[in-house]
Parts: structure tokens; C-alpha cells; sequence
């Protein structure tokens, strides 16, 4: 069994979105290497016999598209951060108030579009699998840009804003609705003097399987939630047998996630990380580009 692999099973059962390592095990796990290198030519040589590339992006990525991170400073929908709306028992509480939220960031999002960095991983995955090599993105987002941008091999961790899943029969199905539901029209304003609509459970979005008619959620992974076995059981085989690794707007710290690149990295494959600035792991990587992702990753993965 490789290295990822026993570090991923044993950290499954602990997989749950928002969780963050303590400082002590960062630094028991901390991999002593030299400051990585911005050598962007020395880069486009190992890119260019590369033959898995494995990215793995985060919220980041997505920020350059207009995209709301609900993270951070200001990081609020009325009073609340997402912290507080996606969870399990905050749906149980208040379904009308989390369907507002969640209904809010639909609608955002089919106002938003793909960035120079969605296009450049969609454009490179096309073009290299002519050549008989593979690309396969990773995602924590849940904003299916990298779908709209062409990217066919995805794996979405955290799931997606444009599935649901119903709480009493547990069918999965894709939801591109505007609105979702009658009642949620005209609902979701982010002004934190806006009022609760609170809207009855059974004008909430209903599932269409015959004679089920049960409540729906979003089919994401909330805060507490552990992450679909199956999708983290794929994300090992790819990690398996990448042979570069590309780390794309992550903060590094939000496990299981952070621990992809880094274990990786141990196992000796190169590892470029594109961000606005340094994370937890960048010292762990080979290759570290600062700035903008739209700006620094289109030049990284242009043809040769």
C-alpha cells in the first residue's frame, strides 16, 4: 500500500469539510526541503514529460471569476458566515434560511464565468490527451466553473451548488432550476438588514421521484459532513499515479484536502503551487509561482 493511500484511510473516518490540522501535527508531518523555485523554464520542463498531471484547486481559482469565498474578513451572507449556514443542524433548524443562502449562490453563479485559469487547465487536458497523456482536476469548489471552462476529468470533493440531494429517499440529480423553486423567486438578498423569508418546508425544493416528494438539500459537503468515500477513494488512484502535481488557489489548510499535495510531494513527484501568496506547504513543494492564477497558469501550461 502507497504512502498516500494509508494516510488517506486512516484520516477518512476524520474527513469532514472545514477541518484544519493542529499545529502540532503540522509539524510532526512538516518534510524538510529547499525553498521552491519560480523558475517558470525549469517548470515547463518537467510539465512538458509529464505524462498523470493531477491539479488540485481551490477557492481561489475561482475569486478571479467574481466568485463570493464567504471566508475571511467580511465574509458574510446578512449576519451569518457559511460556517454557520452549511452544516447539518443548521438545515435541520432552519431549512428556509439555508435554501435562502444556497439559493443566493445559484443565482450568482449563472451570472459568472470561466477565468483564464479555468480555460487554460480545460484547454491543456484537451490537447494533452491527444497526446496520450492525462489530466485530472481535483476540486474543493463547488461552483462547477471548471465544467463550464470544458474540463471533463473533475472530481468535486465538496460537491456541487447545481446538484441536490433528498433527505428521504437519497436520489442525487443535477439542478440548473432559476429559481429552484416558486417560493425562493426574488429570495436570498445578501443585506444584512433583509428579513427570513421563512418559507413553509413544503414549498421548499421537492424531489421529483414518483411518490417521494421529500425535502431537498444541496448535495455538498457541509461543515461536519465526511466526504464521499467514493470520490476520495478515485482522488487516491489519481494521486497514485501522478507524476506532477499542480496546486491551484488553496489555502492548504482545510483537510482532507491539504494533505494531497503534500503526501505527493513525499513520495518524491514534483509539486508546482500557483497562489496569491505562500500556504502551510509551500515549502514542501518544488515549484511555487506567486500571483494571480489567470495571470501565472495560462503561460505554465501553453503548448510547447
Amino acid at each position: 500500500m502507497c504512502l498516500f493511500q494509508f494516510t488517506a484511510r486512516r484520516l477518512v473516518s476524520q474527513a469532514h469539510c472545514g477541518l484544519k490540522a493542529s499545529s502540532s501535527k503540522k509539524q510532526k508531518v512538516c518534510l524538510e526541503m529547499a525553498r521552491p523555485s519560480s523558475n517558470m523554464a525549469d517548470f515547463r520542463e518537467v510539465f512538458a514529460k509529464a505524462k498523470h498531471i493531477a491539479i488540485i484547486t481551490g477557492a481561489g481559482v475561482s475569486a478571479e471569476s467574481g466568485v463570493p469565498t464567504f471566508r475571511g474578513a467580511g465574509g458574510f451572507w446578512r449576519k451569518w458566515q457559511a460556517q454557520e449556514l452549511a452544516t447539518p443542524g443548521a438545515f435541520a433548524r432552519n431549512p428556509s434560511r439555508v435554501w435562502e443562502f444556497y439559493h443566493y449562490r445559484r443565482e450568482v453563479m449563472l451570472s459568472k464565468h470561466p477565468n483564464p485559469a479555468h480555460i487554460a487547465i480545460a484547454e491543456c487536458e484537451k490537447r494533452l490527451s491527444k497526446q496520450g497523456r492525462s489530466v485530472v482536476v481535483i476540486t474543493q469548489n463547488i461552483d462547477e466553473l471548471h465544467r463550464k471552462a470544458g474540463t471533463k476529468h473533475l472530481l468535486e470533493i465538496h460537491g456541487s451548488l447545481f446538484k441536490t440531494r433528498c433527505t428521504s429517499c437519497g436520489n442525487v440529480a443535477a439542478n440548473y432550476k432559476s429559481p429552484i423553486c416558486p417560493a425562493l423567486a426574488g429570495k436570498g438578498a445578501p443585506d444584512p438588514d433583509t428579513e427570513d423569508a421563512a418559507i413553509p418546508v413544503e414549498n421548499l425544493p421537492q424531489c421529483e421521484e414518483d411518490g417521494c416528494n421529500g425535502l431537498l438539500r444541496p448535495h455538498v459537503v457541509w461543515f461536519g459532513e465526511a466526504l464521499d468515500p467514493g470520490v476520495l477513494t478515485a482522488v487516491e488512484k489519481e494521486l497514485d499515479i501522478c507524476d506532477l502535481c499542480l496546486v491551484v488557489g488553496t489555502s492548504s489548510v482545510v483537510y482532507p484536502a491539504a494533505m494531497f499535495a503534500p503526501q505527493v510531494s513525499a513520495r518524491g513527484v514534483p509539486v508546482a503551487e500557483f497562489n496569491m501568496e505562500p500556504t502551510p506547504a509551500t515549502n514542501r513543494f518544488r515549484f511555487h509561482f506567486p500571483g494571480p492564477c489567470g495571470t501565472t497558469l495560462p503561460p505554465a501550461l501553453a503548448r510547447h
